[in-house]
């Protein structure tokens, strides 16, 4: 599967029935890696993205890098991917469509674009308008609309549900492909959403969530990790760290992938 537009319907077609799980890459090594544990598709993270280019997470990453790492990875692997854009590295509709355009050309097969400004939430027909500019820059690529009022906490708790399905709608009318709910990992919650929302069902989960297949018969079409795995590495290089100049010892990296396992997934 080696051109664009074969990734790309593929990448659509994974989505029904799904689930599509998605452990969150952030640079080619992890994105190979996650490929070759078995992924049917490598999805970037953008907080992983952006911390290992030396950035925020939070529109704060230069566009042009962020593209760059994308066409990387899409070089890298075998199967399609999928990239968290944040809000679209763009003020306007305009730019946002640059950016989608952008990574459509990269190679990409899917994005995922926000709806979170600040500590709220970007106005809804705004966010619709963006989604429609993204879409008409990349017709065939798959756009997972990510709607934030139960992560941010949006609300009051009896309206978030209502104001998630209008958001919704107003997004798949605009041309989105999916959408995305981070916040939700409760399955009468995430069952609500998946039987109202006309398109597949995104959930974002973490440690002490429930299983995917719990999700899958919730109805839920795709289930990722977000910026999860990323930062359990990090973590990882925190405590050798510590250890090494504290202690003198070196335990915390036993387990590690061998130096030639990793190696040789580079070698093309």
């Amino acid at each position: 599967m080696t051109s664009t537009a074969a990734r790309t319907t593929h990448f659509h077609a994974l989505h029904r029935p799904g689930p599509l799980v998605l452990p969150n890459a952030w640079d080619v090594a992890s994105a190979l890696v996650t490929a070759r544990a078995g992924a049917k598709a490598v999805a970037t993270t953008s907080a992983g993205v952006a911390w290992s280019l030396g950035a925020p997470d939070g529109d704060a990453l230069d566009r042009d890098r962020a593209v760059d790492l994308v066409a990387r990875i899409v070089r890298a692997v075998d199967v399609p991917v999928t990239a968290d854009i944040e809000s679209g590295f763009g003020v306007s509709a305009a730019e946002v469509a640059q950016t989608v355009r952008a990574i459509a050309d990269a190679g990409a097969s899917g994005v995922n674009i926000e709806d979170g400004l600040g500590g709220g939430l970007r106005d809804a027909a705004e966010q619709a308008e963006r989604c429609a500019a993204a879409r008409e820059a990349a017709p065939e690529i798959y756009l997972n609309a990510r709607i934030d009022v139960y992560l941010r906490g949006v609300g009051e708790p009896e309206s978030r549900l209502g104001d998630t399905l209008d958001r919704a709608a107003r997004y798949l009318e605009a041309g989105a492909s999916g959408i995305f709910v981070p916040g939700v990992v409760d399955l009468e919650l995430a069952k609500t959403l998946a039987d109202n929302i006309d398109a597949p069902l995104n959930v974002l989960v973490w440690p002490g969530a429930p299983a995917v297949d719990e999700f899958a018969k919730a109805g839920v079409a795709r289930v990722s990790l977000g910026s999860g795995v990323a930062e359990a590495a990090y973590a990882v290089a925190r405590r050798a760290a510590e250890e090494m100049l504290t202690l003198g010892t070196y335990s915390s990296v036993e387990n590690g992938i061998p130096y030639g396992d990793l190696n040789a997934l580079f070698q093309r």
